[in-house]
């Protein structure tokens, strides 16, 4: 494990668990580490399943000296009891966060420009409906709730369109691209000014709910959100009723509350929503970039270079 002040771990051996995907293990031997099984050997962990908390669990319990844990996925939220848990023992903690952020962020793009321009609505119908409905992304007021690697992707895809964007995020820094970065205090000031809001935050304690019925309230009439981040930021129910009572354009959702979404919701019928089965990112982009991010932090691991995607384990991304 590291020492108290957070040196990177004893060089060691890596195992790949809940099974041996070969494409990391590739990255891994890339990088110049070595690949064993679970045992004493062990010090670095790749964790390469969504899920599996509980055998997460295990295999660290078990195995003290384990010192650098390595999750698949931007969000982390499937094991926020598992880091609350090894929070402070020292254990270096990374995620694929920034990974992924161009696929999504080109899907969060391809929901706006969907939902902006009624294709919910149009591609379900079946006989040749001519209308004046639909908006334009040029010039829209954009507000984007998170600052990570997607927001800085979907701010560098949405420039050509010449959107005033605001970023909501947890410290007021400046995102590049953006003409306003605010904190969440702001966020209801910020809503009623959107023409256009994108959820690309983390899953917390602290955004869970973040946009409920009072949020969703202060958007202008014909406003649209997207979400490619998780379901529970949003209340789905609020934001059924405002999209069935037509107060807002549309909703572009690749994430839903609950997920899987069921057969029958709503969500599933409004001419107004789209919805896509978290699938921003498929496993034909994922495979490659977790390699490249595998390959990085192994050799960070191996004490060549710095360590990417490091999990703020009190924030809890």
């Amino acid at each position: 494990m590291t020492d108290a002040g957070g040196d990177a771990p004893r060089v060691g051996a890596v195992s790949v668990l809940p099974y041996a995907d070969p494409s990391v293990v590739a990255a891994v031997r890339r990088a110049g580490g070595e690949v064993v099984p679970l045992g004493d050997a062990t010090r670095g962990l790749l964790w390469v399943a969504a899920s599996g908390a509980g055998e997460l669990d295990d295999a660290l319990t078990r195995h003290p000296q384990i010192g650098w844990v390595q999750l698949p996925w931007a969000g982390v939220d499937a094991f926020a009891c598992t880091l609350a848990r090894f929070r402070d023992d020292g254990r270096v903690w990374t995620s694929a966060k920034g990974s992924y952020a161009r696929p999504v962020a080109e899907h969060a793009l391809m929901l706006a420009l969907a939902v902006l321009r009624e294709a919910p609505r149009r591609a379900r119908a079946t006989t040749w409906e001519a209308d004046e409905r639909g908006r334009s992304l040029f010039g829209l007021r954009v507000v984007v709730i998170g600052g990570g690697g997607i927001t800085e992707e979907l701010l560098r895809l949405l420039a050509p369109f010449g959107v005033h964007a605001t970023v909501v995020r947890r410290r007021a820094e400046p995102v590049a691209g953006a003409a306003a970065t605010v904190t969440d205090a702001a966020l209801r000031e910020v809503l009623a000014d959107a023409d256009l809001v994108f959820v690309a935050a983390a899953l917390t304690e602290r955004t869970r709910g973040m946009l409920g019925a009072a949020e969703l309230a202060v958007l202008p009439d014909g406003a649209f959100l997207v979400n490619v981040a998780r379901g529970g930021i949003v209340d789905t129910d609020a934001l059924v009723a405002e999209l069935a009572s037509g107060r807002l354009g549309g909703a572009g959702l690749d994430v839903t509350d609950p997920e899987p979404l069921p057969p029958g919701h709503p969500l599933w019928s409004l001419d107004s929503a789209l919805v896509t089965p978290h699938v921003a990112d498929t496993e034909a982009m994922t495979v490659p970039l977790f390699a490249e991010r595998i390959e990085a932090n192994t050799a960070a691991f191996l004490g060549r270079g710095e360590w990417i995607g490091r999990i703020d384990l009190h924030a809890g991304y």
